[in-house]
């Protein structure tokens, strides 16, 4: 096969394999390849070369941004895990195997058709394939990013990493203010004050938190987690017990659904990328399903 490997460099640990090792192994596959660095500004131009694969070698937030590029193109992406997290990877049940097996086991893998989200609203539009949240979860990540994650820093293990912003979360949560929401999901008014609204496309999202256990990425639906203002207890045990790899005991408040809409009056937070300022309130986002818009290989 053709591999168009789209790899970040910054990925990883010291044990990862180099850009010219991954090479390597997928030529030992029996596979061709061609290589490019997301280092380079114009990566994304590689994308519209001819491939049969495009292999995706970093964490979760490459896959994500090479998935939006390939939505509706029916151009397999082929995962190599090497982030923090690994939600997608996970996800397509890579992360028990070694990268050599990943990719050996390219030749006889499954294609596995995969939903996208696409929220819109009067500023912007995006497509995601994880999640998109709005309170607790969606606040504390965008204040790590804004500090430029000093806090993870010293830390080299990603697993120490996972539970550090795991951790984080919990503190946040203890002073935490809900957000007064307008809901509505498939005609259903589901409004109140909440901590904490992820729309999932698969169960993890950010630090292996397993806040949806039952989402699947190809069912066509999404699950939407509520934390309402009287649940901050309930959402505290279970980031305890993501803490101590463990499932959430008890599960959260999730509802799947194809279209949901949310309203609500905020005028200083960023949509969808820091530097991206929200209009005047009242904002209105539309968040719905596109079936099957991506298909992954996953290794045999």
């Amino acid at each position: 096969m053709r591999i168009t490997l789209i790899h970040n460099p910054d990925a990883g640990d010291d044990q990862s394999p180099s850009g010219n090792e991954l090479i390597e192994l997928i030529h030992r596959a029996g596979h061709a390849v061609a290589y490019q660095s997301s280092k380079d500004e114009n990566w994304r131009s590689r994308l519209e070369d001819s491939c049969d694969i495009v292999a995706v070698a970093g964490g979760d937030g490459m896959v994500g941004q090479v998935a939006k590029h390939l939505i509706d193109r029916q151009i397999p992406i082929a995962v190599i895990p090497m982030g923090t997290a690994n939600n997608v990877a996970r996800t397509l049940g890579l992360t028990n195997k070694t990268i050599n097996k990943v990719i050996a086991g390219w030749k006889a893998g499954l294609l596995v058709n995969f939903d996208a989200g696409l929220a819109s609203g009067p500023w912007d539009s995006k497509c995601f394939i994880e999640g998109l949240g709005m309170g607790l979860f969606t606040e504390t990540m965008y204040r790590l990013d804004a500090r430029g994650n000093v806090d993870l820093a010293h830390l080299n293990d990603s697993e120490e990493k996972v539970t550090s912003v795991l951790q984080i979360l919990k503190e946040r949560l203890r002073t935490f203010t809900p957000i007064k929401l307008k809901i509505t999901l498939d005609g259903q008014d589901l409004s109140g004050q909440y901590i904490l609204l992820e729309v999932m496309n698969i169960s993890y999202v950010g630090p292996n938190l397993c806040l949806a256990p039952h989402a699947h990425p190809g069912d066509g639906l999404l699950d939407i987690v509520f934390v309402s203002a009287d649940e901050q207890d309930k959402l505290s045990m279970c980031l305890a017990d993501s803490i101590n790899g463990q499932l959430a005991r008890p599960p959260l408040t999730v509802r799947k659904g194809q279209r949901l809409q949310v309203e609500w009056d905020i005028d200083d937070e960023v949509w969808p990328d820091k530097g991206s300022a929200f209009p005047l309130s009242p904002n209105l986002i539309d968040i719905r399903v596109k079936h099957h818009a991506l298909e992954f290989l996953v290794s045999s």
